[in-house]
């Protein structure tokens, strides 16, 4: 940004100004008018960045909040706040419409939705916005999934603590329980946020008291004793053009990319349950993150899928991975004028071309009082310890965590064999950071 430019900003606004940016720099990547124009939905820097450095032109659409740094970073913005779709929720979907916008990218869950609803206007397709709703609610996505003949769980929903009370009992009746033996645990789950938010384990009926009341409606699903994975497929006119297996050592803490040669062997399998949720789902492009569980019978279940990026990093570990950026790709298979051959160039070979293995770790800390951050020596002097975002804690009581809870930061890890990865993430689960 010139510095005559810089003059124009108030003071206020020129305090967002990031000389990293590309648009700052005067680097941005020329855009190509033949190519589509995509508009963003939800906030993401590294969306932003990704976008900076692609040959589509693009645009943000968020909250009012960022205002202010995309003027001082001259990143093109439209303010919109996504609450409940409403009567006025058609207005975005004009505007992109008049702006030239071909196609919406959904950053985040809450923008799912909004990017069904505003796609079956820029693509002419009223079948978009019910699809998306399928993506949101996890009970009507169970659903879709058994008519298209996708094994699930045990599943219902709960208005109430009785509805968890009769769930949990009849769960166990069923697995044929006898006075005396311990439950089976279930799972409750809100019915449309993102990966562990809202999500418990319930052990006993006295747990079920511990859920708040605002909490409800739930979904409830039975425990399947497996091994849980992710993966994200990119899609182009129906097919899967990459697919990457996240493998998690534990659930909400720890996962990394590529897998284990172990999990790496069921990716025949996982590709035929991925192509006939592509089918189910009727998913002509764009970017998918099922989970799924095999248990130790070898079944493979289907838990949920999202359609965005996935939580932890998870891109960030694929590009650093592979080298590719992963919103570029989603922006390349969303994009309507992407040409096959255009697509099929920009993917490497899953696992093949793959130049290590990263993985990422997220911290909770284990004290129920603490005053300062204090990286372990078990970790930053590991020959595969990278980097970490982990700040000093702003408060010394550590809260109660709800449900999974939300980690305080992640650590970055990058290194040539899967199982010193997997054996390194799962012993950070025994180390303090904050003291």
């Amino acid at each position: 940004m010139s510095t005559t430019a810089e003059a124009q900003l108030s003071p206020e606004v020129a305090s967002w100004i990031d000389p990293t940016m590309d648009s700052v720099k005067g680097t941005e990547t020329p855009k190509d008018p033949n190519k589509g124009y995509i508009a963003l939905l939800g906030w993401s820097v590294n969306a932003i960045r990704a976008a900076q450095q692609f040959d589509r032109r693009y645009i943000v659409v968020a909250p009012d909040w960022a205002k202010d740094f995309c003027t001082a970073n001259k990143i093109p913005y439209i303010s919109w706040n996504f609450l409940r779709l409403n009567d006025s929720s058609l207005e975005i979907a004009q505007r992109l419409k008049a702006e030239g916008v071909d196609v919406a990218i959904p950053l985040f869950e809450e923008t799912v939705e909004w990017s069904g609803a505003i796609n079956s206007v820029l693509l002419n397709s009223p079948r978009m916005f019910g699809q998306s709703i399928l993506f949101r609610d996890k009970s009507l996505m169970k659903r879709r999934a058994q008519l298209g003949g996708i094994r699930v769980g045990i599943f219902e929903e709960a208005n109430e603590k009785d509805d968890i009370i009769r769930f949990m009992k009849r769960v166990n009746q069923t697995l044929l329980k006898l006075d005396g033996d311990p439950d089976d645990p279930i799972h409750v789950k809100a019915f449309d946020k993102a990966g562990c938010l809202g999500h418990r384990m319930i052990r006993t009926i006295a747990e079920i008291d511990s859920i708040p009341a605002e909490e409800y409606p739930l979904l409830m699903e039975s425990h399947l004793d497996g091994w849980e994975f992710a993966v994200e497929a990119w899609i182009h006119d129906g097919k899967i053009k990459f697919l990457n297996i996240s493998e998690y050592v534990t659930l909400g803490y720890s996962v990394f990319v590529p897998a284990t040669d172990r999990l790496e062997s069921w990716r025949p399998a996982i590709t035929k349950q991925v192509e006939l949720l592509i089918k189910t789902f009727d998913i002509k492009f764009g970017l998918i993150h099922p989970e799924y569980f095999v248990t130790s019978d070898g079944v493979m279940y289907f838990g949920e899928v999202a359609y965005r990026p996935p939580g932890f990093k998870a891109f960030e570990l694929i590009e650093r991975a592979y080298g590719f950026n992963a919103y570029q790709a989603s922006m390349l298979v969303f994009d309507p004028k992407s040409t096959q051959e255009e697509v099929d160039a920009f993917f490497p070979r899953e696992v093949i071309d793959a130049k290590g293995h990263a993985g990422c770790f997220g911290v909770y800390p284990r004290r129920r009082v603490v005053s300062k951050l204090e990286m372990p020596k078990e970790t930053t002097e590991h020959p595969y310890f990278e980097s970490h975002e982990l700040v000093a804690p702003a408060e010394e009581s550590v809260p109660d965590r709800s449900a999974f809870g939300t980690h305080w930061g992640l650590i970055f890890f990058f290194g040539d064999n899967p199982e010193t990865m997997r054996d390194l993430l799962k012993a950070q689960e025994d180390l303090d950071f904050f003291v």
